[in-house]
This record gives C-alpha cells, sequence and structure tokens, in this order.
C-alpha cells in the first residue's frame, strides 16, 4: 500500500483531491483508526483502480491489472514466495533479457536490486492494485500446492536412496534455496526449521528476535531435512541422535558459511543454521559503538605485552566479534597470534587459527598447553569454561603472553568473583587481569522512520523503579549529552522507530553494542587479592569513572541510535 504522504502527492498532482481536503480525510481516518487509504475506497470517494492509474501516472511506469491473468510457473518463481508476500511484488511476465514485475510501491529499489542479481534481468516496473496482487500471489500456493501432492505420493520409507532422490526433487530444492537466498537478503544471523504436528515452521533471527517467515506443509518434512543434511555432508538416515555439520555459498555479493546443527524433537528433527558471512568486513572499535572513555581503556590495555583480556556477556552478545576487532588491530608482522576456537567463525589472514575436536581429546585446554610451546605472542581462547582452562589461560599471561578470551557473566565486576569460583587463587586474578569488557546488543532505530517522542508517566515509574535514574542523568550531565540533569527525565526527548517498509514494520534496522570497560587498575587488585564483595568492587568502578552499559545505553537512547525499550530489555536480568 502507499504511504500517506505518497498518496498525499499523487492525488495533488493528479488533480482528485486538494491538499486540504486530504487532510480532513485523514484526521477523519485516524479518528476512527483506519489507513486512509482504505478509508478513501472504502467511502467511494476514489475507487482503487483510479487511484492506482493515477499512482501509475506520477510514478511514470505503467499500469496492469493482473485479474485472471494466468502466470507461467518459471516466470512466478524467479521470485521466492516469501519475497513476494513481504514486498508485495510479483512477477508475471519477460523474456530472455527482461523481467516483468508488477508492485504496489515502485520506490522500493532494494528488492528490485535483489531480484536483478538473483534473475539475471532487467526489471521492468508496473503498479498493480493491491487486490490484483493478492490475486495473483494466489498463484504461488496453486502451484506449489500441486508440486507438494507429488511429494506426498513420494516413498521414502526405504531408507537412504529414497531419502536422497527427495533431496534432489525440483520443489524441495526450490524451498531450500528459497529459505537459504532470503536468510541472507534479510540479514539473518540464524534460521530455525522446526517440525510442528501438523506443518513446519521456517523462522529467522534478524536483529536478535525470531519471526515466522513461512508455514510449510508436513508432507515435505523428510525432503527438506534430507536436502540440508546432503548439503551439510550429513548422515540422510540418522534421525535419532543430533548432528552437526556445515557448507558454503558463494555467489558474486555474497560468501556464506551455514553452521547445521540437527536435533530429534517429538514432532521430528530440528534444524538451526548459523550464517556466517565470510565477506564481511571487521569493524573497528569506533564501528561497534564504544565511548571515547570506554575506547581509550581498551587501547592503552590491549597494548599491554602481557595480561588477561576478558570480554563477557550472554550467548549471541557479540563477544567474538568484539575479540575479532582486537586481534585485528593486534594483528602485525611482529607478532604470532594463536587462536583456538570452538568453532571458527572467521578466518582472518596472518592468523593461526585451530578448533577444538573434543571427541579426540582436543579441548581448549589441550590445545593451549600445546599453543605455549609454539612461541606465541597473543593467543585467543575461544571461550573459557572450566577451571583447567581458566588455570592455563592465566598462568599463560602471567609468563609473559597477551591472552584474549570471553567468559559468560552478567557485567564487568561479576566476572572477578566468577574466576574465583572456577577455582583460579585471587593473586592470579588480580595479578594478570588488564581489563574486562561487558556487552549486550541492541537494535538500532531505522534510520528512514526514526521519530521523537517523550516519555510516559507509567514508563518513567517504572524506569525510576528499575534503575538509579539519579545517576544516570548525572552521567549524561557529565559526558555533555544533556545541560542539565535537575531537570528530570520527564523533559528529555528520546526516539523510535515509527515502522515502514525498509525495516519489516519494526521500527529497527541493524544492531550495535552497550559496553562497560573495567581496567583492573592497583586499587582494583588490592580489593580483589581482599577478596572484597561486590559491592566494594562497584565503589570502586565508580572511583575509576567507568561507565556501566545502561549508562553506555541511554546516551546511545538519547542520542537516537536505539530505544530506552531496548536497553531496558537487553539489561533486565
Amino acid at each position: 500500500m502507499l504511504s500517506n504522504q505518497q498518496l498525499k502527492k499523487i492525488l495533488e498532482k493528479t488533480d482528485i483531491m486538494p491538499v486540504a481536503e486530504f487532510d480532513k480525510f485523514l484526521k477523519e481516518a485516524e479518528k476512527y483508526g483506519k489507513n486512509i487509504e482504505n478509508y478513501l475506497i472504502e467511502k467511494k470517494i476514489i475507487t482503487s483502480n483510479s487511484l492506482y492509474e493515477s499512482a501509475a501516472s506520477y510514478f511514470n511506469v505503467p499500469f496492469i491489472n493482473l485479474k485472471d491473468q494466468a502466470i507461467r510457473k518459471d516466470i512466478l518463481f524467479s521470485v521466492p514466495e516469501p519475497i513476494a508476500s513481504t514486498h508485495k511484488i510479483i512477477a508475471f511476465a519477460g523474456d530472455d533479457k527482461e523481467i516483468k514485475i508488477a508492485c504496489l510501491d515502485p520506490e522500493n529499489l532494494e528488492i528490485f536490486e535483489f531480484i536483478k542479481k538473483k534473475a539475471n534481468l532487467d526489471p521492468k516496473i508496473y503498479i498493480t492494485t493491491p487486490d490484483s496482487l493478492a490475486d495473483a500471489l494466489k498463484q504461488y500456493h496453486k502451484s506449489l500446492k500441486s508440486e507438494f501432492k507429488e511429494l506426498a505420493n513420494e516413498n521414502y520409507e526405504g531408507g537412504d536412496v529414497n531419502l536422497k532422490k527427495l533431496a534432489e526433487n525440483l520443489p524441495i530444492v526450490r524451498i531450500v534455496d528459497t529459505l537459504l537466498e532470503y536468510a541472507i537478503f534479510e540479514g539473518a544471523s540464524d534460521i530455525h526449521i522446526e517440525p510442528e504436528e501438523k506443518d513446519i515452521l521456517a523462522r529467522y533471527r534478524v536483529d536478535g528476535i525470531l519471526r515466522t517467515v513461512m508455514t510449510l506443509p508436513k508432507n515435505v518434512q523428510p525432503g527438506i531435512i534430507a536436502r540440508i543434511k546432503i548439503l551439510a555432508n550429513l548422515k540422510v538416515d540418522e534421525h535419532r541422535l543430533p548432528q552437526d555439520g556445515r557448507f558454503k555459498i558463494n555467489a558474486k555479493d555474497y560468501k556464506v558459511s551455514f553452521r547445521v546443527s540437527i536435533i530429534p524433537t517429538f514432532d521430528g528433527e530440528k534444524i538451526v543454521m548459523r550464517l556466517l558471512n565470510e565477506k564481511a568486513q571487521v569493524l573497528t572499535l569506533e564501528q561497534l559503538g564504544f565511548q571515547p572513555s570506554a575506547l581509550n581503556t581498551i587501547k592503552r590495555n590491549i597494548s599491554k605485552p602481557h595480561g588477561m583480556t576478558l570480554v563477557t556477556g550472554p550467548t549471541g552478545s557479540g563477544k567474538t566479534t568484539t575479540l575479532y576487532t582486537i586481534v585485528n588491530i593486534l594483528n602485525t608482522p611482529e607478532v604470532n597470534i594463536l587462536t583456538i576456537e570452538d568453532p571458527i567463525e572467521y578466518r582472518m589472514p596472518h592468523i593461526n587459527q585451530s578448533q577444538v575436536n573434543p571427541k579426540i581429546g582436543y579441548t581448549f585446554a589441550s590445545g593451549l598447553r600445546a599453543f605455549l610451546r609454539q612461541d606465541p605472542n597473543i593467543i585467543m581462547v575461544g571461550e573459557i569454561r572450566d577451571q583447567e582452562t581458566a588455570e592455563i589461560a592465566i598462568h599463560a599471561a602471567m609468563t609473559g603472553h597477551l591472552v584474549l578470551s570471553t567468559l559468560h557473566t552478567n557485567d564487568a565486576v561479576t566476572t572477578l568473583p566468577r574466576l574465583s569460583d572456577m577455582g583460579v587463587p585471587s593473586f592470579l586474578v588480580a595479578s594478570t587481569t588488564n581489563l574486562i569488557v561487558a556487552q549486550r546488543l541492541v537494535r538500532k532505530i531505522c534510520p528512514n522512520c526514526i521519530q521523537s517522542y517523550k516519555l510516559d508517566k507509567p514508563v518513567i515509574v517504572e524506569l525510576k523503579q528499575q534503575l538509579d535514574m539519579e545517576n544516570i542523568m548525572q552521567t549524561l550531565e557529565k559526558k555533555k549529552i544533556i545541560a542539565d540533569a535537575k531537570r528530570g527525565i520527564e523533559t528529555l526527548l528520546f526516539y523510535r522507530g515509527k515502522g515502514c517498509k525498509q525495516c519489516s514494520n519494526t521500527g529497527y534496522k541493524g544492531r550495535i553494542g552497550i559496553y562497560e570497560a573495567l581496567e583492573v587498575t592497583d586499587e582494583m587488585s588490592e580489593l580483589i587479592l581482599k577478596k572484597a564483595s561486590p559491592s566494594e568492587l562497584i565503589k570502586q568502578t565508580e572511583r575509576q569513572d567507568m561507565l556501566t552499559m545502561v549508562e553506555d545505553g541511554f546516551i546511545k537512547a538519547k542520542n537516537g541510535i536505539t530505544t530506552i525499550e531496548e536497553i531496558m530489555r537487553v539489561t533486565k536480568e
């Protein structure tokens, strides 16, 4: 459907309705909680056909009515069904040079570029009406249904050979290809294929949030699972045990590695695929979203010749990305860098990356021991999971190596007692730890639909109950984000996304980190040696002027990068 702004311009330019009259109808539509376009059509002020014919002349593209028009199957499927449904577009005709696309919004250039690359044809854009498009989109289901019927008749009880044959079936290949390509296009980090009692659900994790993109009939389940198992080089006839594998997709514009995990569930095998973009650029610390004070702390500590830097946070909080960024800064010809990871997520040039293999006894601890005989300057350990790994890592940091690793803790301060709980003596923690970075990932506000607002009373009450707002306001004033902390949070403008086509109406696009960087100073070391309580350690971080994750989040919310809701979502424990 057309946006209010587009609609207003079209009606004004084609002399259908003066602006004052449009504004009057807009107020009426809002009063009844209706969309203005639907309201005008419902009231018979304008017909859908005349509106979209006017839109076609406004955008200078041809108009097409697709009602009762049969579309060739090969042309229809040149735009995958989930993309057609989400972006309200359809391919309806074409030849070996161009493909004709009917849509509601000819300004959606990003999607047309995607189709051009996928189909390798020049798209010719037409405008159609929402009813006509909805009618044409039904042809996907008719077409897929007939293909699914054929699949339902396949006999896949005969084991490995039949499952392999099933995995080569055209509709199965098409479904899996579409799932993978669309995930890359949407910028998903994970694909979940979940069997349910009567159907299969396909969900993508985009910007940390899962959403359903496709529901498929149950009878395609064996084919989809077999197809993915063949791609990942797994046992096709093994249905009772978990399996792990990986495969790559190489194309002109992207090189993506898929990490596949399959587990048996009550309704069949569930598949999760992690997407790793191998062409992704390694970001700088500034691009990751570190504040200047935290940046200085990190740069000062990673330039030390030995000691340990830890990055902490829950699963999926971007710890590995931060570690890779630091390693990339340290990656010079003068040093020997070794990494031990589970698994290796991104390949980095001139760095010796090793992957653990517990099946043959190659663990973080045994790998680390071997590393120390490899004359390293810098060692990166994917994760400290147990006492043995922690002790070896700390001894390596003590004996003149720079050690980088991750740990699962909620904030920077609780990392210190966590190491003690693992059985590492306090004096070792105090003398070897240089820096602890704690982090979370928050979604960024979509720049296309950002708008400002003031916080409602209930939200302010909740914030004051859960957080030390006085302290946060003083920090904002100290960092020159606001002029006067005494005026209170009630007076501040914050930002959020209204929701638009570019962000799939979520109001968010992309993610950024919120951080706290705790430097282990001499004073902090003394407190660790004394086995000080967390509250004493927190007081010391305040004396060191450390910015907490919540404070960093509020700075980013006030600067229009993220929302208060996101900060609360990721920091609540």
